[in-house]
């Protein structure tokens, strides 16, 4: 079984990333993970039906012990996305997923926060691996005003205590997202990009680490501490150092209090009107840099007062809204690589197995959607479902059954079946693989 050649041409970019031998392999897989029902490295061998071709034990080696980088993967894979964003400054998000395990022996595993399960007075926790993800948004030609994000660059993230047994060096999840935009903006050192983050990865850690070439758009507490720039100091002035901050300013909290003007914006899906407002005013942290402080009190939807930032202060409110929201589209690319892809399934436990096999589900998740900007939505056919009449769009359960179904037309077209009845064997298959996809 293999894929489209289509979706194979748009790999072969890939394949400066490692030797021959182990890119073929990577195909193999890659194609038994589309089919596979049960995404595991055997359960890929059977879907692809690679029985015998090789030792079993080469295609585990892929993963446990063959010489290559995922990061050079990824930034392999952002080669191919950079053609299709047109604006100059390429938007990415951070932000961190729970893979749940089981196993006292895998690799990097330990009690992470669920957010699944846990509710808002009740915090619940689950065994497995916590991954920091880094992936690109943008918008596609042929889904109107949805956002798409592709990731790229993965860290896993080791907690304290499992570190601290196992005698490996401990880095906080806005560590090691500092540690993918550097490498990002390092590689890329001639484009601009704007990093997109939860609170979690909008402290001081991430702000004041932040690469030459990235801004930084994240939550901001309610009652942060703000200030205007510092007053000049006075010429002939003996003794002291000049001031770091100037005048206390309101915050967020206290802004909207104050006079607002009400803002409607197309955003989650849904138009929201708020009351919003905004100025120019320095952090208590990051007193030398000006940022753009938005503070939000949405009039629909039901959620609470909100306040935001953003690196450059001559952005207006509604860009600085309307980024943020569109970090929604890593959580739903998280949701994807789960239930579509199996991103929690690979059953590794050696620490280059752990750190690989996973993350290639998140980057044949991105190699799909690219796939199917570029070949695979002049194939899609939207099912007819005269009881779900609003669905306009592709999802990414719809893209992968297109990719199902072209490749299976295609093994079946090499073929060469002839006679009155090949053209219904053809239409029966491929409507068994919508089925089951």
């Amino acid at each position: 079984m293999s894929l489209v050649p289509s979706f194979l041409d748009l790999l072969q970019p890939l394949s400066c990333a490692m030797t021959t031998p182990t890119f073929n392999s990577f195909l193999t897989l890659l194609a038994g993970w589309v089919f596979a029902r049960r995404h595991t490295v055997t359960g890929m061998i059977l879907a692809a039906e690679a029985v015998g071709d090789k030792h079993h034990s080469a295609y585990h080696r892929l993963f446990a012990a063959a010489r290559w980088s995922l990061d050079e993967l990824g930034l392999a894979v952002l080669s191919l996305i950079l053609p299709l964003i047109d604006a100059k400054t390429v938007l990415v998000a951070m932000d961190d997923t729970l893979a749940r395990k089981r196993g006292l022996k895998v690799f990097g595993v330990g009690m992470h926060h669920d957010p699944l399960l846990s509710t808002r007075k009740t915090a619940i926790t689950n065994w497995g691996h916590c991954w920091v993800v880094l992936g690109v948004i943008l918008k596609l030609p042929f889904c109107g005003e949805r956002w798409f994000c592709l990731p790229i660059l993965f860290r896993l993230y080791v907690p304290r205590k499992t570190a601290e047994t196992k005698a490996l060096p401990y880095r906080t999840k806005p560590q090691l997202a500092v540690q993918m935009l550097q490498l990002l903006c390092g590689r890329f050192e001639n484009r601009r990009f704007h990093a997109v983050g939860d609170s979690t990865y909008g402290g001081k850690g991430v702000l004041l680490n932040l690469p030459r070439n990235c801004g930084l758009t994240s939550r901001l507490a309610m009652a942060a501490r703000l200030y205007d720039a510092p007053p000049p100091r006075r010429p002939r002035r003996k003794g002291g150092r000049p001031r770091k901050r100037g005048r206390r300013l309101p915050t967020p909290q206290q802004m909207l209090a104050g006079r607002c003007r009400h803002l409607t914006l197309k955003i989650y899906g849904r138009k929201d009107k708020s009351r919003v407002a905004e100025r120019v005013a320095r952090c208590y942290a990051a007193p030398d840099r000006p940022l753009k402080i938005v503070a939000v009190e949405p009039l629909t939807g039901g959620r609470k007062r909100q306040g935001f930032f953003c690196t450059c202060p001559e952005d207006t409110a509604e860009a600085v809204l309307t980024r943020y929201a569109a970090r929604w589209s890593l959580e739903v690319t998280n949701h994807d690589a789960k239930g579509q892809l199996g991103f929690e399934e690979p059953q590794g436990w050696t620490k280059h197995a752990v750190l690989r096999t996973a993350p290639t589900a998140m980057l044949l998740y991105s190699l799909v959607v690219l796939w199917f900007s570029r070949e695979g939505h002049r194939h899609y056919q939207p099912p007819t479902r005269p009881w779900y009449i609003g669905k306009t769009d592709a999802s990414f359960a719809d893209m992968l059954a297109t990719l199902r179904c072209q490749s299976i037309r295609s093994e079946v077209l090499s073929m060469h079946l002839h006679g009155r009845g090949s053209r219904n064997v053809i239409k029966r298959l491929i409507h068994v693989v919508k089925q089951a996809a």
